[in-house]
């Protein structure tokens, strides 16, 4: 390990050894299972991972968190949010991080309090605070701490220190909510939410791990890595190949689906923002 990863790894030790108690709001991303890698190295039965669930969280990440929180022997809890009932999230504006990350922690904080007063960690790394992200405000508001941010350990320095730990998972692509997969201003809802997750697990079960699918109105635009278009377009020349994915889609609610030849760009739909609007490049 190079000396300044083995110094960001020790620092990130002590900061999180000095704590008394701690809970990690934690997705199953390789950054808030870095912490709490961490915090149950250093802690043991002091540390827990908590998981918000709502119709958001993709069905296959909820149960990856869950082993993964397994393989690091952390207790781990599931916590139901409602956030699709409040306007503020449902009707998908470009603050609509801040709705939801203030409806987990507005349910996370007692559930820490009620654990010995434990202290709120997430897994914001350095890049993220370069980025729009609403959700940040809304977690600092509630005293929530982000240990890779503060000390300023970016998202290569997450994997490469997950990598030198032999966390098996260093190298999982980002995944953020479905949530993201909607042009702001059309609205969210559990059934939108629950067509978009299963038509991204179909394509998952034919082997595409890195996509999105993304969703106007009806309609469903597959975004898949620049490098595998080429690969895609081979596959669904086939008018077999391709109709059974169209009737697929279809099934699920979709009245048309469509290749994204730009390929995967996270975040893309903030293109939609005017100058000076506030969202969220996770998407």
């Amino acid at each position: 390990m190079p000396p300044e990863l083995e110094r960001s790894l020790e620092d990130l030790r002590a900061s999180l050894a000095a704590l008394p108690r701690i809970a990690v709001a934690y997705s199953g991303g390789v950054d808030s299972a870095l912490v709490a890698a961490i915090a149950v190295e250093q802690l043991g039965e002091g540390a827990m991972a908590i998981t918000g669930i709502s119709p958001a969280l993709a069905p296959h990440l909820r149960r990856e968190a869950a082993v993964q929180a397994r393989w690091l022997g952390i207790e781990h809890r599931e916590l139901p949010t409602a956030e699709l009932a409040d306007p503020a999230y449902a009707s998908n504006p470009s603050e609509r991080c801040y709705a939801c990350k203030r409806e987990l922690h507005r349910l996370l904080a007692p559930v820490a309090a009620a654990a010995g007063g434990a202290v709120v960690l997430d897994g914001v790394n350095r890049d993220d605070l370069g980025d729009h992200r609403p959700g940040i405000r809304a977690a600092q508001e509630q005293g929530v701490r982000s240990p890779l941010a503060e000390l300023g350990i970016d998202k290569a320095g997450v994997r490469r220190l997950s990598r030198a730990l032999g966390l098996p998972w260093w190298d999982k692509p980002a995944q953020p909510c479905l949530a993201s997969r909607f042009p702001y201003g059309e609205p969210i809802t559990a059934e939108r939410l629950e067509r978009v997750a299963a038509a991204e697990a179909r394509l998952h079960a034919e082997g595409w791990p890195r996509l999105r699918v993304r969703c106007q109105g009806q309609t469903a635009r597959i975004e898949l890595p620049a490098e595998q278009l080429s690969a895609a377009l081979e596959l669904w020349r086939d008018p077999g190949t391709r109709g059974e994915l169209v009737e697929a889609f279809r099934q699920l609610g979709f009245t048309a689906v469509s290749l994204d030849l730009e390929g995967l760009v996270s975040g893309k739909l903030n293109r939609d923002l005017q100058p000076g609007a506030s969202g969220t490049a996770s998407g």
